[in-house]
């Protein structure tokens, strides 16, 4: 039997005891990524003046964005008007830079809000983007709760933070 590797998954595992409550913002991994000076080290590919836009350190599948404001609330009824503007402009635009740089044929796009439907992160309210490709599903996740990612996140970044380079107008 051969065996994949999946080492980056066993931070998420451990963690699981922390998530049974919603993280004050010195314990937000979306707030240190928002106060931080080192993005990369922060998987921050976007700033917006609102909003930020990191890579799931725990993807779903390749591409798998997460699309926050910059204050840390956990609904959106906490939002300013303008903050829920901001979002929604930057979702928009990275769906865009999504489509040029990786081509999927679609997309999931989604909120979980409160622990009870899956957020993980119920402090800090996040969007997330889950490229899609035809024939993306297979027997791994199927047979052995596996999940094959074919693209690092160091590469996805280098993408990501150059397609919003050569384009001024996606920067917000």
């Amino acid at each position: 039997m051969e065996q994949l590797w999946a080492p980056w998954r066993l931070a998420y595992i451990v963690n699981e005891k922390e998530k049974d409550r919603p993280p004050i913002p010195e314990e937000c991994f979306i707030c240190r990524g928002v106060n931080g000076t080192d993005d990369r080290a922060n998987l921050l590919v976007h700033r917006s003046d609102l909003s930020v836009v990191m890579l799931n350190r725990f993807p779903y599948n390749n591409g798998h964005l997460l699309i926050a404001p910059k204050a840390h609330q956990g609904r959106p009824d906490q939002l300013t008007p303008d903050e829920l503007l901001d979002l929604q402009l930057v979702l928009r635009q990275m769906l865009g830079v999504l489509e040029r740089r990786m081509s999927p044929d679609g997309f999931n796009v989604g909120l979980n809000l409160g622990k009870v439907a899956g957020a993980g992160l119920p402090g800090h309210l996040h969007w997330h983007i889950v490229p899609r490709w035809h024939g993306d599903t297979n027997f791994m996740p199927v047979l052995t709760d596996t999940k094959v990612i074919v693209q690092s996140l160091d590469a996805l970044y280098d993408l990501l933070v150059g397609a919003l380079a050569e384009r001024p107008e996606l920067r917000g």
